[in-house]
């Protein structure tokens, strides 16, 4: 029997009542050093629980190929939390959404052009049944019924905002049920008619997601489920950016009144986010509410909430505990000290490796009639370069990319001609063909998969062909470019900045500390520290910084590589001891 039941209209665990305080923390977003601080100070705060997602993709990179290492450990991050006396939800839905990228599904789904997501298919159903093979026996020893911390496990995550597949819905209950999973199963929605229609399953615990109106959501979900607790699974306390807009913020005022509103009808309540963490290396995700906007996340996952990227209390952490101490019993304020910050200085990036010319240093060409997507060549994320010949001569036409995803630089002979941007038709890029012929080469760019919405099925790269004018070009060669082994880089070179470049230096630090990555006079491109990924960065902002966390560095000579797609005035990188996430007003407009 679950520990954790509801009656009369509340939690019981154990028999006694359960108000559910919760505070998200994705060990995916934190480096493994830092759970334990991070899950501290979530309870000193006042929260008697811990809430995860899972993410598949970062589980099962390949198919058949599982990892559960290092920031993919989940065992130990539920097992620290057990260790600190808190409870754990885990919502395991092959479909998280979280910003992450695809939603969590693994990119390799899309190699099957057939494939239907997110309903009764029997192929996705085959592979999810194969990952929950893995998945759930590490997750039964932890459940409450074993004597672990895990209460509660989701069974799919906001499907109401999808669809209304009751048959797929049950079968991933099931499926949870048969692997042993016995403690209290639900589901997530948000405050909506069609949403609790689309998205709830007869006798598993309907819960809703909201960020404001405690009153009206409750008073929605007693109409589904009269009898039952009221929880919200998703107290939206802060909120992500995307590239482009401007850095989103939210009062620590109005998140402690409508907290209080939701404790005063004896609600329970999950914090989305407590601790928001990173978007490290290419797992950030994209939103796309319409076919022709696509709006691609940024690398900090901050979500201006209780706890910074860098894992220190703000505002909104005080404001939040003061209020919880009116309800429940909130222990001593006893926090670990703050992390070191130091701002290290500049570093000269002199070394340089050009993307043309280390292409067989890190991929091999695939020759191919058309262009084909990513996934076809068993790629997750990263870039592909797709290259052929044009015949000449020709007057100048317009290139079409039918279609890309997300962003492509234009090449001919070498030289750069322009970007082509899938939420941007004014980007064009013409050129004439002399009579010799030219080289063309379109390096794409994976900016993230699609994590919600109508339009999940996100291939990446060049989905249908490439036009010169009215003509599609044929005879390709393709390179994977997943940018997941750098060693063979040739750092010799010395090219001008036209074309993509690696550049490389070394923080020498005496001791290891956190710090914060400034790119100012460079464009757009990745960062690796130490062979690490720290994710993608972007001139337009909001975010003007990268978190580089202290267990990422080692005192001496650290190694810093950076991939600039259109160039850099200063050819320096610097580390400071703050962050910059950006303005809270919007961009002006070029």
């Amino acid at each position: 029997m679950a520990l954790l039941e509801t009656l009369n209209g509340q939690f019981l665990y154990e028999g006694k009542p359960l108000q559910i305080l919760a505070g998200a923390i994705h060990y995916f977003r934190t480096v493994p050093e830092y759970w334990r601080d991070r899950l501290i100070k979530l309870k000193a705060c006042g929260f008697n629980t811990v809430e995860t997602y899972v993410a598949w993709n970062l589980h099962e990179p390949k198919p058949g190929v599982f990892n559960f290492q290092g920031i993919a450990d989940i065992e130990r991050f539920i097992r620290t939390a057990g260790e600190l006396g808190l409870y754990v939800i885990v919502r395991p839905s092959p479909y998280i959404c979280a910003e992450w990228e695809f939603g969590g599904l693994p990119a390799w789904l899309l190699a099957d052009s057939d494939m239907r997501l997110r309903c009764f298919h029997k192929p996705f159903l085959d592979r999810v049944d194969a990952y929950y093979d893995v998945l759930m026996p590490k997750l039964k020893p932890l459940l409450s019924t074993n004597g672990g911390p895990i209460i509660a496990v989701q069974i799919e995550n906001e499907y109401g905002s999808y669809g209304n597949d009751t048959k797929y819905l049950d079968y991933l209950r099931q499926s949870m049920i048969t692997r042993g999973i016995d403690v209290l199963l639900f589901t997530s929605d948000g405050p909506t008619d069609a949403m609790l229609q689309g998205g709830t399953v007869p006798g598993v615990l309907a819960t809703v997601n909201f960020g404001s109106r405690p009153g009206e959501a409750f008073a929605k979900l007693r109409d589904y489920q009269p009898d039952g607790p009221v929880m919200c699974m998703e107290f939206w306390n802060g909120w992500f950016d995307h590239w482009g807009e401007h850095h989103h913020t939210r009062n620590g005022g109005d998140v402690a009144a409508v907290l209080e509103e939701m404790l005063k009808e004896n609600g329970s309540v999950n914090f989305y986010m407590f601790h928001g963490g990173t978007n490290f290396g290419f797992f950030s995700g994209a939103n796309c509410p319409s076919p022709d906007v696509y709006q691609p996340t940024i690398t900090s996952y901050d979500y201006d909430v209780l706890l910074s990227e860098a894992g220190d209390p703000t505002d909104k952490y005080y404001a939040v505990r003061e209020v919880l101490a009116r309800y429940t019993d909130v222990p001593e304020l006893k926090l670990p000290e703050p992390s070191a910050k130091l701002a290290y200085g500049r570093v000269q990036m002199a070394a340089k490796a050009g993307l043309f010319a280390n292409l067989n240093a890190l991929s091999e060409p695939v020759d191919s009639v058309y262009p084909v997507p990513m996934e076809k060549l068993g790629q997750n994320d990263g870039f592909i370069l797709y290259e052929t010949r044009i015949s000449g001569p020709r007057p100048a036409h317009e290139l079409h990319l039918q279609d890309v995803r997300d962003r492509a630089l234009i090449f001919v002979d070498g030289r750069y001609m322009g970007v082509i941007e899938r939420w941007n038709p004014q980007a064009k890029v013409s050129f004439e063909v002399p009579k010799e012929g030219v080289k063309l080469q379109i390096l794409v760019e994976n900016m993230g998969r699609i994590n919600y919405g109508a339009y999940l099925k996100d291939a990446k790269g060049i989905t249908e062909g490439v036009r010169f004018g009215y003509q599609f070009l044929f005879d390709w060669t393709i390179r994977t470019l997943p940018l997941d082994e750098l060693g063979r880089l040739d750092f010799t070179g010395s090219e001008d900045g036209e074309t993509p470049v690696f550049y490389k230096g070394a923080l020498h630090a005496e001791q290891a500390a956190d710090t914060f990555l400034y790119l100012e006079g460079w464009t757009k491109g990745v960062v690796w520290v130490n062979g690490f990924n720290l994710g993608r960065y972007w001139n337009r902002g909001p975010q003007k910084s990268l978190y580089v966390p202290a267990p990422l560095l080692r005192p001496g000579a650290n190694e810093i590589v950076v991939f600039e797609l259109h160039g850099t005035e200063s050819g320096e990188v610097e580390f400071k001891a703050e962050p910059d996430l950006g303005s809270t007003e919007p961009p002006q407009k070029n």
